[in-house]
């Protein structure tokens, strides 16, 4: 069974592209998707006011989706806050910050938080994932596209303006692709990207994939966000940006099921 997949990112209310945000409602809608998948930093600043209007925003996406937090979702100015309840806001407007699971015909999904409001170390917007947490995820049964979600993308990117900087990032890919995984969704770079990974064994291959960003903190790629065709030879990704009046495709990778990713 073909799985559709939409994946969105960094949309940054209160520094959002406006046309685009609104746009984008109805080319997701037009794709039909399967499953929305939202990677993190809905807000700018983790304000109420931002989150407000991404709760309004999610509500119009079409449905199934699954949303997980990223650092600028939590009270990105408020210390206190952000050290002792960083996601009480993100909780109050958009739902559940930790692990979230979607099963359908064809698709399994797991999502697990990698934002922090505070860490030990200077840069605590960087990522961190608890690989016995990933371990313990329940991937139901076999024969379904195995899909992950988390803000920071999970090894740094070639190339990429910022790094995730996951704690044990490559060992928390590795247990993923271990899993059977074939799809690890992130954002936080604001750039597109796909990139086969190291799979152990002979599992299936493990594909990062980076959705961009619907605000106007754009890094050399125009606002836009990625579509996903699940069949049963490869994945078709497309990485679609808005030009001022509408979104096309900007970057396409065809990823085969059995072997290495490669570009049309």
């Amino acid at each position: 069974m073909t799985a559709r997949i939409a994946h969105l990112s960094d949309i940054h209310f209160g520094g959002e592209q406006p046309q685009a945000v609104e746009a984008a409602i109805e080319a997701v809608a037009a794709f039909a998707p399967t499953l929305t998948v939202v990677s993190g930093d809905l807000t700018l600043n983790g304000l109420p006011r931002e989150f407000a209007a991404a709760a309004a925003w999610l509500k119009r996406l079409p449905t199934d989706r699954m949303v997980t937090p990223g650092n600028h979702d939590t009270p990105y100015w408020n210390l206190v806050l952000r050290a002792l309840d960083p996601f009480g806001r993100y909780r109050r407007y958009i739902g559940r910050a930790g692990a979230a699971a979607f099963d359908a015909p064809g698709l399994t999904a797991r999502a697990l938080n990698s934002a922090r409001g505070a860490q030990p170390r200077p840069n605590w917007s960087k990522g961190a994932l608890n690989l016995d947490d990933l371990r313990r995820i329940d991937w139901g049964p076999a024969g379904a596209v195995k899909l992950f979600t988390c803000h920071h993308p999970l090894i740094d990117i070639a190339g990429a303006p910022v790094s995730g900087g996951v704690h044990c990032g490559p060992e928390a890919a590795a247990v993923l692709a271990g899993a059977g995984v074939e799809l690890i969704l992130t954002g936080h770079v604001h750039n597109p990207f796909a990139l086969a990974l190291p799979t152990p064994g002979a599992g299936p291959p493990c594909y990062a994939l980076g959705a961009g960003t619907l605000s106007l903190r754009t890094r050399g790629t125009p606002p836009s966000f990625s579509t996903i065709i699940a069949e049963a030879e490869a994945f078709a990704v497309t990485a679609v940006g808005w030009t001022g009046s509408r979104f096309e495709p900007i970057e396409t990778w065809t990823l085969p099921r059995g072997g290495p990713a490669t570009a049309p």
